[in-house]
């Protein structure tokens, strides 16, 4: 006895994520950032100047990651850390003027993504994916 995984919601979801993951990846890759290092920068363009910690819970990933996607995007001289003024065993990250600019061109480039995947499809649906969506994920908390 199997699972019909195509009509499987956890399957239904991570085939989901993963062609916006891709489609994503596409229209950012003339600009060398990955989805990952979109959710971060997304993160930073809203709230500067925030805690690696932070930033992991903001974007759902582990520390060990986010670490990983911050040392990439300070390569990349889109970001820098700096001693935390009320903490300085911690360390707080902030955009750089490169990583700034990159707002104006990649969310125009995501909401076209976003529109894409969502085209076709009443927003009343839409409004009651995400209301779904986010109580499944609610009542996955441990």
């Amino acid at each position: 006895m199997g699972i019909d995984l195509d009509n499987a919601l956890g399957f239904i979801i991570n085939r989901t994520n993963t062609r916006m993951k891709n489609s994503l990846f596409q229209k950012f890759r003339g600009y060398n950032i990955t989805p990952e290092q979109w959710g971060v920068l997304n993160r930073l363009w809203v709230q500067d100047g925030i805690t690696p910690k932070e930033l992991a819970e903001l974007t759902f990933k582990d520390q060990p990651t986010t670490v990983r996607i911050v040392s990439r995007l300070e390569n990349k001289e889109l970001i820098s850390k700096k001693l935390n003024p009320e903490d300085n065993r911690s360390i707080l990250i902030f955009l750089t003027p490169k990583g700034l600019e990159l707002e104006n061109i990649l969310i125009p480039l995501g909401f076209e993504a976003l529109n894409k995947a969502i085209r076709g499809i009443d927003k009343n649906k839409i409004e009651t994916t995400k209301v779904v969506l986010n109580q499944i994920y609610k009542n996955l908390e441990p």
